[in-house]
């Protein structure tokens, strides 16, 4: 039998990230069919998360989003501690292509061993944050994957079973039966609530496929919202779910940027691949680390530049 966690909140951060973004694209993509109100909440709430990157010009990319130039957006769900910044427990880069109309969603594990750029050493990826917040993870990860990242969404997971209530649960199709922390999940179509969902996305030791597994129902759940956030219900309840956002939220994305992703990439969300990073697991001084090879790091970094049409 599988261990219960008494501490759910560091599995919160594995999903409901994702979760997040979706939800504010989601309520773009309907307000038209709500109206005027939320656009100007949907607004107000995304001047409250907004904090540009410290970089120069030369270091960002030209990006012409009203033409659909291919993006990537770093997510990170971070579990923030008191007194001082935290560190990412989820690391997961999107790249969005509407040319070939696909999405591609990079996990990268936490505990992968790289050079920390600004520091002159080497340690787990996810550490980078720690050392320099947002701006140093992310020029750690685009000298790890040497590929760039044009925005970034950051989000404290607290908030998670709130959003998901706030936005009337996820239906999913189960294909594993299993029962998991007083709770059953039979073979079938599911609705779950936010508690649910929790659970449903953390369970892995009893699942044949172990990680891969747990990371398909994720991505179940991340496919239930896009058919499922724009519907009218939800929309009824956008104050709620903006509210989660305001306080867990923070990207270099803007409202007027968010608008023309909505009018020019949305048709991306229907082809959605999940890329796994090989590697292998290495213990040193009693400290775990995940050891990527290079012809892996060098083939992940070609996939991605494909998708992003860099030569």
């Amino acid at each position: 039998m599988e261990q219960e966690h008494k501490s759910p909140s560091p599995k919160k951060r594995k999903i409901g990230f994702k979760i997040t973004l979706i939800v504010i694209f989601s309520l773009i993509l309907g307000a038209g069919a709500y109206g005027f109100s939320v656009y100007n909440s949907v607004a107000g709430t995304l001047k409250k998360t907004h904090e540009p990157l410290n970089r120069s010009e030369s270091e960002q990319r030209v990006i012409n989003l009203a033409a659909g130039d291919p993006i990537s957006i770093l997510l990170f769900g971070v579990d923030q501690r008191e007194g001082d910044r935290g560190r990412p427990d989820s690391l997961i880069l999107l790249t969005a292509n509407p040319g070939d109309k696909s999405i591609k969603m990079v996990s990268i594990p936490r505990d992968t061993y790289t050079e920390i750029v600004g520091q002159g050493i080497k340690d787990k990826i996810n550490h980078s944050y720690t050392y320099g917040g947002v701006d140093m993870s992310i020029k750690t990860i685009e000298n790890f994957l040497d590929a760039p990242i044009d925005y970034y969404v950051e989000v404290n997971m607290d908030g998670f079973k709130d959003l998901v209530d706030a936005v009337g649960g996820v239906t999913v199709n189960n294909t594993l039966d299993f029962f998991y922390n007083g709770t059953n999940f039979p073979v079938g179509k599911l609705e779950l609530n936010g508690e649910e969902a929790l659970k449903y996305s953390r369970m892995r030791a009893l699942d044949p496929q172990g990680d891969i597994g747990r990371q398909e129902r994720q991505r179940k759940i991340i496919q239930g919202f896009i058919k499922e956030a724009v519907q009218l219900g939800t929309l009824t309840n956008y104050g709620s779910i903006l509210e989660v956002i305001a306080k867990n939220v923070k990207t270099n994305l803007t409202f007027e940027e968010l608008k023309d992703i909505q009018a020019n990439y949305s048709i991306t969300r229907h082809n959605l691949e999940q890329i796994q990073i090989n590697g292998s697991g290495k213990e040193e001084k009693e400290v775990y680390y995940y050891i990527v090879p290079e012809e892996e790091r060098t083939k992940l970094s070609k996939t991605i530049k494909k998708h992003l049409d860099i030569q």
